[in-house]
């Protein structure tokens, strides 16, 4: 039985209600709970959270699916502050032990010291971007990925625990041209595929 640990990082603040951050979440809890093959645990940045408790739900998920909305090219203030508790209350008690390096070599092995190794994860994220801006020469990302520009850093985040990526998604031109129906179905097809195939 494979362990799934849904994390919605999509944050209420400002004009944003989160709310297509909470669909996404709640789509993939209910995919995963219809199949008797997998146990689901699931967060929501907005609500109260104990962080070693959040530290056990890593360690205990086999695959963690992250849900969040890009600000200013970053995941939101209330996701970041989240990642950087739950984080530091798993160093040394099951996220990571150290960055890897040793004094007798400093200069190497940084970031290998994770213990979330053999698990996975999955980044899902929603932008008021269009696709194009990421793909056509001569637009704002300059032909860089989500996943190789903006969100580098985050996957990095992953590596340095331990964790391998599975395939991201990302959902595109979320503010004024918003095809929900057509993510909803996109986005079923993904986990299908990652997950049922």
């Amino acid at each position: 039985m494979t362990k799934i640990f849904i994390i919605n990082g999509g944050q209420k603040f400002g004009h944003s209600g989160g709310r297509f951050n909470e669909t996404i979440s709640n789509e993939t809890s209910k995919f995963f709970e219809n199949n008797s093959d997998f146990q689901v645990k699931t967060t929501n940045i907005n609500d109260d959270y104990i962080p070693a408790a959040e530290v056990e739900k890593f360690v205990w998920a086999d695959v963690i699916i992250y849900h969040t909305p890009i600000w200013w090219f970053q995941v939101p203030h209330g996701f970041k502050k989240y990642i950087d508790v739950v984080f530091t209350a798993g160093h040394a008690n099951g996220i990571y032990k150290s960055d890897g390096r040793s004094p007798e070599n400093p200069t190497i092995n940084y970031g290998i010291g994770g213990m979330l190794i053999g698990k996975k994860y999955m980044l899902t994220t929603s932008w008021n971007a269009p696709k194009e801006a990421f793909t056509l020469q001569g637009e704002f990302f300059k032909e860089h990925s989500v996943d190789d520009g903006p969100l580098f850093g985050f996957h990095r985040m992953n590596a340095f625990v331990g964790m391998e990526p599975l395939q991201s998604i990302h959902f595109h031109d979320i503010e004024k041209n918003a095809n929900v129906e057509n993510d909803l179905k996109m986005y079923k097809n993904h986990l299908e595929t990652l997950f049922l195939d």
